[in-house]
């Protein structure tokens, strides 16, 4: 890579993205949590503060969680270059990416709001990608120039993208809530085997990843989820069905939690 690339959090997606990518030391990372071992282990520049991870730097990406992507960007913002692409890759309400996106452009960056629409492991580059926005075209150039090979410009305005991640997320990660709901009453009852049965031949193993993936970042989704609420209150409607998706997808990480108690 011919030029230093920022990553803001180091979770999942950020490490996979920098190991498939092969980034190394050209790319900066900060992370609020002490990650020194994995910035070792992927030979990463890792930085102490975000001041540090942006200074300079002409292409930042941040992958935080929901509830810390505001506040992501007015980090950066205190320390971003001018003319810096700054790609806001978190799943947040089109109303929190405008908030942001005025964060950036107040201190001379060029936001763009990307949305990621499938899971990054396994896809990792390949993941699809959307982005929106007035730098849009010049993000997706940028984006295809790191390595990602499945980007997609949709123009338009800032949380266009985003909208399209959220609404979506509805039926996703409602579907994993719906699931742990009907497994767990079907244990109760002991019925399990005949309920999965009745629903198709693959849902068994269907059931297993909803689960899992429940299980492993059920607090991340829940705090998507609170942005898709957003979402479509700001749209008029009611979040009936969100309510008790992040209600769910909470429980199933509390599970987990407890499960590592034990």
């Amino acid at each position: 890579m011919a030029q230093t690339l920022t990553l803001i959090g180091y979770g999942e997606a950020g490490r996979s993205f920098a190991q498939a990518a092969g980034w190394e030391a050209d790319a900066r990372v900060f992370d609020i949590k002490p990650l020194a071992a994995l910035y070792k282990e992927d030979a990463v520049s890792g930085c102490t503060s975000c001041e540090a991870a942006v200074t300079g730097s002409p292409l930042i990406i941040s992958l935080v969680t929901a509830d810390q992507a505001l506040a992501a960007a007015q980090s950066v913002a205190a320390s971003i270059t001018p003319g810096a692409l700054y790609f806001d890759m978190n799943s947040i309400a089109p109303e929190t990416k405008c908030a942001a996106a005025n964060a950036i452009a107040a201190a001379g960056g060029r936001y763009v709001d990307v949305a990621i629409m499938a899971p990054v492991d396994p896809a990792r580059l390949a993941v699809p990608l959307l982005a929106s926005g007035t730098d849009a075209a010049d993000g997706a150039e940028a984006l295809a120039a790191l390595g990602f090979t499945n980007v997609r410009s949709i123009g338009g305005n800032i949380g266009q993208a985003s909208a399209i991640k959220m609404i979506r997320s509805i039926m996703v990660k409602g579907q994993e809530a719906l699931t742990a709901e009907m497994m767990l009453a079907a244990e109760q009852a002991g019925v399990t085997d005949e309920v999965l049965a009745s629903l198709g031949e693959d849902w068994a193993a269907k059931a297993e990843y909803n689960l899992e993936r429940m299980k492993t970042h059920g607090l991340r989704r829940a705090a998507e989820m609170e942005e898709v609420a957003k979402t479509i209150l700001a749209l008029g409607i009611e979040p009936v069905m969100t309510r008790g998706t992040i209600q769910r997808q909470r429980e199933m990480a509390g599970q987990m939690a407890g499960e590592i108690d034990e």
